[in-house]
């Protein structure tokens, strides 16, 4: 039979090295040997946590010792005393109740507590005072960095990657220039319509260091010494943290994380929360490219779709009834024709949110977005002066009327709040005075107390918007520069699209299933709205050409009744079934033909290609 142990406890944490030397581990062993050997108990093994918090539980040595006590081979622990064991109430009272489930022996020698002799009744006291301290001195420590990141110091003990602590003074941060490009082109190939996967691929592909190992490399970072596994192993996680960081626009951000005492874990708190210091460093990126990037990120998910393409509108419209997204989807037949539909129509059951699909072809979107803009070019360059003026006017006739509801509002509630302010002053006097009993007032001073924090919130976003909206009106400029920085737009790219345009509201056919029927889009630019230069405005028809287009609106109508009478006999289902077995070989020969470019092209991949793929191999970083 196996001889039993007893076991001697040592923990030590940062907060405990500050008290003095008599918590060292090296005294800590020292007493509790001294006084097992004088007590007779010298069949004693050490488990030891130094530098590790007591309100954590996840201690290797203290994890050690109860697998000891499961095991049956310890029979007595020695601590110095109770806080060694842990500063949390509970779990501390769980760990007690099982040391006596299993008959093992606790001793803290400077409490005076041994379970050998009795329950002892100041045990849960003192674990709540232990508890009480590590709450107490976190406090401290939480206000002494709440001082730091409210004097504006920067909280981050790491630098980003994109810069590197200046030789000469640590707290000052530099650019990168090497990182920096790479930061740069995130950024890039995100207005250009690719994803964080797409993203992190083409960098991996390209063989750029990963931040930490980049990092490393400088002697930065907290992973000197760390061996990498892959130093090109870009994931998409690192791309989305790159592309949310305000500190590449040159700001300190300040309080973005909180921790709790218990657990030490990091947690992200609202923007809200954060405290943002301007222009405390050189800049990376502008903010412009930075907010057309958070406003492209914050619509539809730019995946691939089975051809290996992300649609250049993706997550710019949205149907003109119900809001909803439109995502695009492609013809089955070979010509790979993109089409947008309403995602709110397909929920099952079909209609149920939207009630028709708004199907629009992409190209005839793309199309109309450029001759806007070559058109907009055109009328910009004859006149910019008048442009400008065109541009505000068209903004405050958009903008008048919802300024005109929020500054009416806010004039009721400014009124209101002032009301209430009078109010929670009349019911405090007359409640000193006696008029209003104790629990009358302070029914009333919760409920107007209340009502006047709500009302305070809604004045904050209501001046918000108004300025946001003013902003908006003087962003004519800015919507110039941008168009002079294209020479033409005969040809859009991705990031064209994505630099001018805000969103596109599509509506309905007039004649829901005719594809010849007109259709209505609305194309929203960024900075300026909804604007339609005089030079694309139609002109008044003539007699003639009212009737012309009333006479093609008949025919429209007639044929798209004569389609619904044969749907709903089953002769247009018959005629489509005999209609597609002709066409059957060409889609099918069609297919096929897109398929060899696409395994040209390395976009299409047989089942036996992806299991002969290579793993990748680990790579230990050169630093």
């Amino acid at each position: 039979m196996a001889e039993k142990l007893v076991a001697l406890y040592e923990r030590l944490s940062r907060d405990d090295e500050l008290v003095g030397e008599s918590n060292s581990i090296i005294n800590q062993k020292k007493m509790l040997e001294n006084y097992a050997q004088s007590h007779n108990m010298t069949n004693f093994i050490h488990f030891t946590d130094d530098g590790i918090s007591g309100t954590r539980f996840d201690r290797p040595g203290f994890l050690a010792m109860l697998e000891g006590v499961e095991q049956g081979k310890i029979t007595t622990i020695i601590v110095k005393d109770m806080s060694r064991m842990g500063r949390d109430y509970l779990k501390v009272g769980q760990v007690l109740e099982m040391l006596r489930q299993r008959g093992v022996r606790l001793i803290a020698v400077n409490d005076g507590t041994d379970t050998a002799q009795g329950d002892d009744d100041f045990i849960p006291f003192r674990n709540i005072m232990n508890e009480w301290y590590a709450r107490d001195t976190s406090k401290k420590i939480k206000s002494v960095f709440k001082a730091k990141g409210l004097s504006g110091k920067r909280m981050m003990s790491n630098v980003c990657y994109g810069y590197l602590k200046s030789e000469e003074d640590k707290t000052k941060w530099i650019v990168d220039e090497e990182a920096a490009a790479v930061v740069r082109r995130i950024f890039e190939m995100t207005l250009d319509g690719k994803g964080p996967y797409q993203i992190a691929k083409i960098l991996q592909d390209e063989k750029v260091l990963i931040p930490s190992a980049h990092l490393a490399k400088h002697k930065q970072g907290v992973n000197q010494t760390k061996t990498f596994k892959d130093i090109y192993g870009w994931g998409s996680s690192t791309v989305v943290q790159i592309l949310d960081k305000r500190e590449y626009l040159g700001h300190t951000v300040n309080f973005k994380t909180q921790k709790h005492f218990k657990d030490k874990k990091s947690h992200y708190v609202s923007q809200d929360n954060w405290l943002v210091f301007e222009n405390t460093h050189e800049p990376i990126i502008s903010q412009e490219l930075f907010d057309n990037v958070q406003r492209i990120r914050g619509r539809a998910r730019r995946y691939p779709d089975g051809w290996g393409e992300a649609h250049p509108l993706t997550g710019l419209l949205y149907c003109a009834d119900c809001g909803g997204k439109m995502y695009v989807h492609r013809v089955n037949n070979g010509k790979r024709i993109p089409q947008f539909t309403c995602s709110q129509y397909g929920k099952v059951p079909c209609g149920t949110l939207c009630k028709t699909q708004h199907r629009i072809n992409a190209d005839v979107v793309l199309e109309l977005i450029r001759t806007m803009l070559q058109k907009i070019a055109e009328y910009s360059k004859i006149d910019k002066e008048k442009f400008i003026a065109a541009i505000q006017n068209v903004q405050e006739e958009q903008l008048n009327s919802e300024v005109k509801k929020l500054n009416k509002r806010l004039a009721e509630l400014k009124s209101r709040e002032e009301e209430l302010e009078n109010l929670i002053c009349r019911i405090y006097e007359d409640n000193i005075l006696g008029k209003i009993p104790d629990s009358r007032y302070d029914v009333l001073d919760k409920k107007y107390c209340a009502e006047q924090k709500s009302v305070s919130a809604e004045i904050e976003t209501i001046n918000k918007d108004l300025e946001r909206y003013n902003i908006s009106l003087r962003s004519a400029e800015s919507f110039i520069a941008l168009m002079d920085k294209y020479q033409n737009f005969d040809t859009l790219t991705p990031t064209m699209i994505n630099e001018f345009v805000d969103k596109i509201l599509v509506h309905e056919r007039d004649i829901k299933g005719c594809s010849t029927s007109p259709q209505t889009v609305e194309i929203y630019f960024n900075f300026v709205g909804q604007f339609i230069p005089p030079n694309l405005k139609e002109q008044e028809p003539t007699a003639e050409e009212i009737a012309a287009e009333e006479e093609r609106q008949r025919t429209r109508e007639r044929l798209h009744q004569n389609y619904l009478k044969r749907k709903a006999s089953g002769k247009e289902k018959e005629y489509y079934e005999k209609w597609k077995q002709r066409q059957k070989p060409k889609i099918i020969a069609r297919k096929e033909q897109e398929r060899a470019v696409d395994k040209a092209n390395g976009v299409y991949l047989e089942l036996k290609d992806l299991t002969n793929r290579e793993p990748r191999t680990a790579t230990p970083v050169q630093v």
